[in-house]
């Protein structure tokens, strides 16, 4: 059976607990009362059978669908028009630099005006570019050759994977040449001993997992992007997501990786060694790069076994004082089996119930947290998890929850906190601010931004990666407003910097944030930044315009 816990009344408490519940009779029983024991009510208040069905399909919860979502937005305003940023002087791409393009990769060079739309754009509509070529490698052979030749004539490269960045990093800030990793597809080897992944740069993340759980592993990062992300990107960006409290970040997993230098030079540091003591940890400098120093073409990972027993509770906290408390405790009682602690205000149920018609399985609470559980032996986490969750009910931490431990349903909770973005899209324009802070200022941050804007923002809300102390806060408006940015900016980063927080957790500088560095870099640190990126591309035709300030700034 799916689950092994009961709800009951406990008389002298006037509250619902979970017990175990034994093999036999009494979970037959318990399975033909409430249709599923896999996702049920935990209730302080009397009992009711939780009949109310979620109405949203799966079909888009484990996917950003980048096309998918209706959005009412004009065409998106030239980032160069918008920010007022000069070109710099690189060339123009001529026939000739086509013609020599179209004999490297035949078939795989895009000039057609309606192809190039989708590429030149973000995925939040934000910000957008004039690129008129976008080119389609299937080899770091090929890519080697792109680079080369680009950069003898000192023609401007964008970088591109699954384009699901958040700060304009993926997308021409003029008419760079696309270079996109759609075709670098190919897994090249897995190791099931060591759980060592070797793949492409263009695998996408879904799809690397689905592989891996055939093999009984997983990928140790999870990102709602899922769908349409690279792992070069992931890699690339140093992506975070939703397994970073359990894994570690990709700074940790990624064992070696592959990448070809603006000159079209091959750095082979594919290496699937756990240790490597060797001279310089070369991979690093890449990992977070996002395509300024080189572009990533394959990836060596270490993969974790695929968990035997997956348990998510999502829960309703009355304050985030109580989602803090009940973070402390879950680490204390859940240990070696915690996976995920996320976290997201009423703010944001709303939304994507408004948006995305989904259905708040819970009581109304001013916080909603998501708990995962990720371990070998189904009655070993069961136990933690029943005993957990009475301690967190009786202490009044916790005013209401519901669990799942079904694939589908577990699904569905986490598209409750994954499709967040996805329903501030709908909402209008989306000034997004991805932020590393103590966990006991966290959610500050929106309460004083709530104040500090009132009426002149439509939404203010807050959610994200609690354990890891990862807050994103997002503002919407309903069209772009230059005046509610100043308002916003450089206040937040200032905000952030005040308490020894980072500017960028997990989603990079990109074009966006680059003038911001200073708030968590100092200045020493972003000389050498500087000069790393004049030594490995002295042109400066890696993704310009992106990441680091040009020294004259």
């Amino acid at each position: 059976m799916a689950a092994s816990i009961v709800v009951r009344r406990c008389q002298d408490w006037h509250r619902w607990t979970p017990s175990k519940l034994q093999t036999g009779y009494l979970r037959e029983t318990f399975n033909m009362q409430l249709g599923s024991a896999a996702m049920y009510p935990l209730k302080k208040k009397e009992a009711k059978v939780w009949k109310r069905q979620l109405t949203c399909g799966i079909s888009h919860m484990t996917k950003r669908a980048l096309h998918a979502t209706p959005l009412c937005f004009q065409e998106v305003m030239l980032t160069s028009e918008r920010y007022e940023v000069q070109r710099l002087p690189f060339a123009h791409v001529s026939g000739q630099d086509l013609s020599f393009f179209e004999r490297l990769m035949p078939g795989r060079v895009i000039t057609d005006a309606d192809e190039l739309k989708p590429f030149n754009v973000d995925w939040l509509k934000t910000v957008r570019g004039c690129s008129k070529v976008l080119l389609k490698p299937r080899t770091t052979v090929e890519v080697s050759e792109v680079l080369r030749y680009c950069n003898e004539r000192n023609l401007a490269v964008n970088p591109q994977g699954g384009n699901t960045g958040l700060v304009g990093g993926s997308v021409p800030v003029f008419d760079e040449i696309i270079l996109s990793t759609a075709l670098m597809n190919q897994i090249i080897s897995f190791d099931s001993v060591s759980g060592i992944l070797v793949c492409q740069a263009g695998c996408v993340l879904e799809n690397l997992n689905q592989y891996l759980e055939q093999e009984d592993f997983i990928m140790p990062l999870d990102l709602a992007a899922k769908g349409s992300c690279h792992i070069g990107g992931n890699v690339a960006t140093n992506a975070g997501g939703l397994r970073l409290l359990r894994y570690g970040s990709l700074r940790g997993t990624v064992l070696g990786l592959e990448a070809v230098l603006a000159d079209g030079s091959i750095l082979n540091c594919l290496a699937s060694l756990r240790k490597d003591n060797t001279g310089y940890d070369l991979k690093q400098l890449f990992i977070g790069s996002e395509g300024t120093l080189g572009i990533v073409t394959a990836v060596s990972i270490l993969c974790p076994r695929k968990p035997k027993a997956v348990n998510l509770a999502f829960l309703g906290c009355p304050s985030f004082s109580q989602v803090l408390r009940t973070f402390t405790t879950c680490k204390g009682m859940l240990g070696e089996i915690l996976s995920a602690y996320e976290f997201m205000d009423n703010e944001c149920m709303e939304l994507v119930k408004r948006h995305l018609k989904l259905v708040n399985p819970v009581a109304e609470s001013p916080f909603y947290v998501l708990i995962e559980t990720s371990g070998s032996n189904s009655a070993h986490d069961e136990e933690k998890l029943s005993n957990f969750l009475e301690h967190v009910m009786a202490t009044s931490l916790v005013a209401d929850g519901t669990l799942a431990s079904e694939d589908k349903k577990i699904k569905t909770l986490w598209g409750l906190r994954e499709r967040i973005t996805e329903a501030l899209t709908c909402d209008g324009y989306v000034y997004k601010y991805d932020i590393s802070l103590p966990v006991e200022k966290l959610y500050d941050l929106v309460t004083d931004m709530r104040a500090r804007l009132g009426r002149s923002a439509r939404s203010v809300v807050g959610y994200g990666h609690l354990g890891d102390g990862n807050l994103h806060l997002n503002i919407t408006t309903e069209s772009y407003s230059h005046s509610l940015q100043e308002a916003i900016e450089p206040y937040v980063y200032e905000w952030t910097s005040q308490y020894r927080g980072s500017i960028s957790a997990e989603h990079g500088l990109g074009f966006k944030k680059k003038h911001y560095i200073h708030y968590s870099k100092p200045q020493e640190a972003v000389l050498l930044m500087q000069q790393f990126k004049a030594m490995l591309d002295p042109k400066g035709i890696l993704n310009p315009y992106k990441t680091l300030p040009v020294k004259a700034e």
